[in-house]
């Protein structure tokens, strides 16, 4: 099977620019001694991925319980559960570690803690702190993390943080020193917890920007990242990875052509490359996607999906298209704005290694 074989739209994976992506960040990571990678599969969502990125079945993060029942089924015991545990999912992560997982879940909320605490099952749970996104977390030096400390008990696990905004940051330096805040927040609340009695075993943090450009991890047990393993045309300009090590691609078609307009219709809209416009604010704006050739190669004035229906993409071009070459039915692949959202709409990976035989199909987890 070739690339000229399959329907489109579909998800492509290079399974070479992958294995660069994983050894990338894994020699960033090992820049730190003792720090543990544990990385983060909600983009991936594949086994195949996983034996990759955290081969003998090393630990992971995961987002959603669909993600963490298939990867404990196929020996991926000991995760994270990376979102802010509820009282009525506690019997589900119950069940898989009965079963022979280790799930630990995470929390930053006095009464769920009370929840996991009282649950006959002994569920491992960290507390979120928050380090500068604003999302999730208390506050380190805040009078929640000790309440949640006290409610969970001998359940208290660790900390964990997540510096989301981290992709704001527009240089090097910037996202080191995001870096150095989470860590030092992250720390400060171990050592807070710590010197009232507590046992603070892990110590997590991370996101792909912070895991390339973190200047120190002192204190920090382990690193968690994802998107790094496929890359995307913002983390590209993040600094993250180079341009060329985006692995995922969609596979489109073209179904209508307007050269007085410059322009050319794809089946792939919306549904096929997400919404996310991510690159808006940054240095380059790719619209909701680079238009790439049939084997991944820049086309002429570099296009984008400039407009995104539910099923058509419309394809804009800042230099004359070649149309020549783009008939009715033509393959074209595009980059992602934002990996995690575009692999969301699919349920396998057509792999590839650096041509155009499909060589593998792995199939992905979806759902809840």
């Amino acid at each position: 099977m070739t690339l000229d074989d399959l329907p489109t739209p579909c998800l492509l994976l290079d399974r070479g620019i992958l294995r660069r992506n994983l050894a990338m960040l894994q020699a960033a990571v090992a820049r730190h001694p003792g720090l543990q990678l544990r990385p983060h599969l909600k983009t991936a969502k594949s086994r195949e991925v996983a034996a990759l990125a955290a081969p003998d079945f090393g630990p992971i993060t995961v987002s959603t319980l669909a993600e963490a029942r298939y990867f404990a089924e196929a020996g991926w015991r000991d995760q994270i559960y990376a979102v802010g545990i509820t009282p009525q999912k506690l019997d589900a992560v119950a069940a898989l570690n009965a079963a022979g997982a280790a799930v630990k879940v995470i929390t930053d909320d006095p009464d769920a803690a009370r929840a996991i605490a009282a649950h006959p099952a002994g569920l491992p749970a960290l507390i979120e702190v928050d380090v500068g996104e604003g999302r999730g977390g208390v506050a380190p030096e805040g009078p929640a993390l000790a309440a949640i400390a006290a409610a969970l008990g001998p359940r208290l696990a660790g900390v964990i943080s997540h510096s989301g905004h981290s992709y704001e940051g527009r240089s090097i330096a910037a996202m080191a020193a995001i870096a150095e805040a989470e860590r030092a927040g992250l720390l400060a609340a171990a050592t807070r917890l710590r010197a009232a009695g507590h046992a603070v075993p892990i110590v997590s943090l991370g996101s792909s920007p912070v895991a390339m450009h973190a200047a120190s991890m002192e204190g920090v047990t382990e690193m968690r990242a994802g998107v790094y393993m496929f890359g995307d045309l913002f983390q590209a300009q993040l600094g993250t990875h180079p341009p060329e090590a985006i692995a995922v691609t969609v596979l489109a078609s073209v179904i209508g052509r307007r050269p007085e307009r410059n322009t050319l219709l794809l089946d792939a809209g919306a549904l096929a490359l997400s919404k996310d416009r991510s690159t808006a604010a940054a240095p380059r704006d790719y619209g909701f996607g680079l238009v790439l050739d049939r084997d991944g190669r820049p086309l002429p004035g570099e296009p984008v999906v400039a407009r995104a229906y539910q099923e058509h993409g419309e394809v804009q071009g800042r230099a004359p298209l070649p149309f020549e070459r783009l008939p009715v039915g033509a393959r074209l692949r595009v980059a992602p704005n934002h990996a995690c959202l575009t692999a969301a709409a699919y349920d396998r990976y057509h792999v590839l290694e650096g041509g155009a035989e499909v060589v593998a199909v792995w199939e992905r987890v979806n759902g809840w």
